[in-house]
């Protein structure tokens, strides 16, 4: 299993980044809580994995910290959730939001995320709840401990390529065309680049 990568970010396309290793290109998709927290491109950046292999593809998915691992571990361990729906939870909602959200059984706040209705989310309570108290206790409920990106001196993206980044990012994470293009239209202010659009469409979401 690979369950760490170290190397160059080449490649940033909300919810999936590309980082060199000697040479090599590893594709990997993230939860937006830590998407937010990478590098600028050209940096050296080290990324925690969940490795999937199944019959028509090999899929590597990224995480700031071993927290948001496990959790996405313990997510797509529960009947009915796989790969994608777990990377949009943690996209939603922090790993440690998510924990609180199960303890405290708020249903509203899990339904709020694309692909879960009230029995799923209600089934999540039950199936988690005891196994996260668990995990809370051994593990450093913190938020991504990766640097934050300094964009001072970037180059913004053109304000229509970034609504229409923004509103594809949220296609991906499960949300219907029509749905993310509202989203991204209910937040959108001047001069915002994709990252802080997909961001403020998310928080508005919950």
């Amino acid at each position: 299993m690979i369950g760490q990568i170290r190397g160059t970010l080449i490649e940033k396309q909300p919810p999936e980044i590309v980082i060199d290793v000697a040479g090599v290109g590893y594709e990997i998709q993230m939860p937006m809580t830590s998407f937010y927290q990478l590098p600028a491109v050209g940096e050296e950046v080290t990324v925690h994995t969940h490795f999937v292999v199944r019959e028509d593809a090999q899929l590597l998915f990224g995480f700031a910290d071993k927290m948001e691992r496990g959790m996405f571990r313990e997510l797509i361990k529960a009947n009915g959730v796989g790969p994608k729906l777990g990377l949009t939870i943690l996209s939603g909602m922090s790993a440690s939001q998510f924990l609180n959200s199960v303890q405290n059984e708020d249903v509203s706040a899990l339904v709020a995320m694309p692909g879960i209705g009230k029995k799923t989310a209600e089934r999540l309570v039950v199936e988690l709840k005891d196994r996260l108290a668990k995990f809370g206790k051994s593990h450093d409920v913190s938020l991504p401990t990766l640097p934050m990106e300094n964009t001072a001196g970037e180059t913004l993206v053109p304000l229509n390529d970034a609504r229409e980044e923004a509103a594809s990012a949220l296609v991906s994470l499960g949300y219907k065309p029509a749905q993310a293009s509202k989203m991204v239209t209910g937040v959108y202010q001047s001069n915002m680049d994709s990252e802080t659009i997909i961001r403020e469409a998310l928080k508005a979401a919950l």
